[in-house]
């Protein structure tokens, strides 16, 4: 079976996240994107993501891995919604298991990129909202 172009992006932009490649990973991306950096924290647009992706790494003592553990995506025109169950480690942090939820919408040349990058899912939702 092949697999969705939106599933191809992600697995992109997890293979550069681990190999630190920012350029590309950027290229996922739309021009004013999302990323929660942690729950109640968010960088918009390209320059802010790339800036909060090179401070991860640095947290993570550029060690971080990614990888998606299932995925479903729910397509509707030029946007979609994937949800994927993402594995996450570091030298300083055992693997965890995220409900990611990640918005694409498709641009005027048929590629899919990345408007909201949330791997925290629901976590983000305040407990006292």
């Amino acid at each position: 079976m092949n697999q969705h172009p939106i599933e191809i992006q992600i697995e992109r932009a997890d293979k550069a996240i681990v190999a630190e490649d920012f350029d590309t990973l950027l290229q996922i991306y739309t021009k004013d994107a999302i990323l929660v950096i942690e729950p109640g924290r968010i960088a918009q647009g390209r320059e802010a993501i790339r800036k909060a992706f090179e401070s991860i790494a640095i947290y993570f003592k550029n060690g971080l891995q990614v990888r998606q553990n299932g995925m479903e995506i729910l397509e509707s025109g030029d946007t979609a919604l994937a949800l994927a169950n993402t594995l996450i480690s570091a030298p300083n942090l055992p693997e965890v298991e995220r409900k990611a939820t990640y918005v694409f919408n498709k641009d005027s040349n048929g590629t899919w990129l990345c408007s909201i990058d949330n791997s925290y899912g629901h976590e983000i939702i305040s407990k006292n909202a």
